[in-house]
C-alpha cells in the first residue's frame, strides 16, 4: 500500500476513517465508517452520493485529425456524436479482445479527452501513440486532473447549489467555472442513477470535494466509496474490465456489441470480432439472480440443475437494493433467460435464475 499512488483527495478519506485498498495501483476509499457499503450504496439509490474517482486513467489525443484517427483505433462509432458529447467505446486488440473499456470526450475534432481504466492508462495511450500519425500528439495527462462523481436523484440539486450547469442530456458535457476554476461537467455516472461526473484540476479537487459534501448535506447525501461503486454497477449489469472484460473477453461475449462500430471500414480488432460475431461466440454473458440465501462471486462454477458445468461467474455480489446475490457470468450460448441454474459458491450449489440485466430499475437517461 506504501507504493501505491494517491489521490488528491488522501487526506480527505483517511481524515473520515475510510477503509482503503489498491486499485489499479492507486490508494483509494473502499467504504467509510457508519454503515460502510450498503448505506452509501441506499445513499446513491435514493438520494445521492460523491465519490472520487480520480484514479481513472486521462488522457488527450490532438492536432489535426484526431477524431479520424481515433476512430480508426477503438471501437464504437465517433462519427454517431458531435463536440460536447462522450461516447462509452473500447480499446481492442488484434484478436478481438478488450485492452480496455473507456470514455471519449469529443470536444472538437482535433482536440479529445480520454478516461480510460486506471491500471490500463500507460497501455491505451502506449498504443494509440505508436499508431499515431505526424500532427496528432497523444498524451498521458493521469495526474493533472482529479474526478469526483456526484450520482443519485439528487445529484441536480447538489451540482446546481455550486453554480454548475444541469440538466443536459446524458453522455454529454459542459466547460463551466467553479469559483474562477476551470472543470467540465460530465453527464455520466457507473451507477445506473442520473448523476454527473465533474473533471477539475488536480489542485483544485480538495475545495471542490468540500464544496459537494456541504452541498450534498441537505439530502443526507454521502461520501461513497468504491465497494459501493462495485454493487451499484454490477446491479446495472455494467462490466468491469479485468472481469467482465479483458484480453480473453470480447465485446461479442460480453454482449457488449452495441459499442462496436460494426459498419466502420476499420478499427482494432474488426476482423477476429466480425468473425465472432458471424459463427457466434462460444461462450456469452447472462445475468444471474439467486433465489435464496448466499453471495455469488468471480470465478464461482455455473452448472445446470443436472450438474453439467455451464461456465462461471465473472462479477457477483450482494444486492441491497434487491437483498439477494446477483451476477454476471459468462456460460454457454444456448443457456437462456429464465433457465433456472446453480452457482457452486465453496461447495454449496445455490438456485439462481438466468435474468437480463439490469436486475433494479433506474432513470439514467430520463428525467
Amino acid at each position: 500500500m506504501s507504493e501505491a499512488k494517491l489521490s488528491p483527495l488522501d487526506e480527505r478519506h483517511r481524515a473520515l476513517g475510510a477503509k482503503m485498498a489498491d486499485f489499479g495501483g492507486w490508494a483509494m476509499p473502499i467504504e467509510y465508517p457508519g454503515g460502510g457499503v450498503v448505506r452509501e450504496h441506499t445513499a446513491v439509490r435514493e438520494r445521492v452520493g460523491i465519490f472520487d474517482v480520480s484514479h481513472l486513467g486521462k488522457a488527450t489525443v490532438q492536432g489535426e485529425g484526431a477524431l479520424d484517427f481515433v476512430n480508426v483505433c477503438l471501437s464504437n462509432d465517433l462519427r454517431k456524436i458531435q463536440p460536447g458529447k462522450a461516447q462509452y467505446t473500447m480499446c481492442c486488440d488484434e484478436s478481438g479482445g478488450v485492452v480496455d473499456d473507456l470514455i471519449v470526450y469529443v470536444k472538437a475534432e482535433d482536440d479529445l479527452f480520454l478516461i480510460p481504466n486506471a491500471a490500463n492508462t500507460a497501455e491505451v495511450v502506449r498504443r494509440l501513440a505508436e499508431a499515431a500519425p505526424e500532427g496528432i500528439t497523444v498524451r498521458d495527462a493521469h495526474e493533472e486532473f482529479a474526478v469526483l462523481a456526484v450520482q443519485g436523484p439528487k445529484s441536480d440539486e447538489v451540482v446546481s447549489a455550486l453554480g454548475l450547469p444541469v440538466d443536459h442530456d446524458y453522455m454529454s458535457f459542459d466547460e463551466a467555472e467553479w469559483e474562477g476554476r476551470p472543470l467540465t461537467v460530465c453527464r455520466t455516472g457507473y451507477t445506473g442513477e442520473r448523476g454527473y461526473e465533474l473533471v477539475s484540476r488536480w489542485e483544485d479537487a480538495l475545495a471542490l470535494w468540500d464544496a459537494l459534501l456541504e452541498a450534498a448535506a441537505p439530502y443526507e447525501g454521502l461520501p461513497c466509496g468504491l465497494g459501493a461503486r462495485d454493487t451499484l454497477r454490477t446491479e446495472m449489469g455494467y462490466p468491469l474490465h479485468g472481469q467482465d472484460l479483458s484480453l480473453d473477453i470480447t465485446p461479442v461475449q460480453a454482449r457488449a456489441g452495441w459499442a462496436v462500430g460494426w459498419k466502420k471500414d476499420s478499427f482494432w480488432g474488426k476482423d477476429a470480432l466480425t468473425k465472432e460475431k458471424a459463427e457466434g461466440p462460444r461462450r456469452i454473458s447472462r445475468g444471474l439472480k439467486l433465489t435464496g440465501r448466499g453471495i455469488p462471486r468471480a470465478h464461482c462454477v455455473v452448472r445446470s440443475t443436472e450438474g453439467e458445468e455451464l461456465g462461471e461467474v465473472t462479477s457477483g455480489t450482494f444486492s441491497p437494493t434487491l437483498g439477494q446475490g446477483v451476477a454476471l457470468a459468462l456460460m454457454l450460448p444456448d443457456v437462456a433467460e429464465g433457465d433456472t441454474v446453480a452457482v457452486d459458491v465453496r461447495g454449496r450449489l445455490l438456485e439462481a435464475v438466468v435474468t437480463k440485466p439490469p436486475f433494479v430499475e433506474v432513470q439514467t437517461r430520463s428525467n
